[in-house]
């Protein structure tokens, strides 16, 4: 087990890629966390959980010190990772947490951090 994982949980970097959720029952939520959250595997901690989850999208840091992301599956499932988000870690601290409803990306399967 990674150290990384070891800390954080979820779903191996090299984790095969994810079946995607049918469009007519998903949801896609654009969000920006604001807060501790660049330089204390922010980033790792959403695509793990999201990978463990079967939750679809990207994470990226931003120049003004946010991340930005795209998260799409099951509606509650999605809920259920934006309340983890949310919540943090020991080393991660979200102080503003925006959502947006987007379109649902059709055949979407992978969930990647983004440069």
């Amino acid at each position: 087990m990674s150290f990384w994982r070891n800390i954080f949980g979820g779903a191996d970097e090299d984790a095969e890629a994810i079946e995607p959720v049918n469009v007519e029952n998903a949801v896609r939520k654009a969000g920006r966390a604001e807060g501790r959250v660049q330089g204390v595997g922010f980033r790792f901690f959403v695509q793990s959980n999201a990978k463990a989850m079967g939750i679809t999208g990207w994470v990226k840091n931003m120049s003004d010190g946010s991340v930005t992301m795209e998260l799409q599956g099951e509606p509650e499932i999605v809920d259920r990772l934006i309340a983890k988000i949310q919540k943090g870690n020991d080393w991660i601290r979200v102080t503003n947490f925006e959502l947006e409803d987007m379109a649902v990306v059709a055949g979407e399967n992978k969930f990647a951090i983004r440069y």
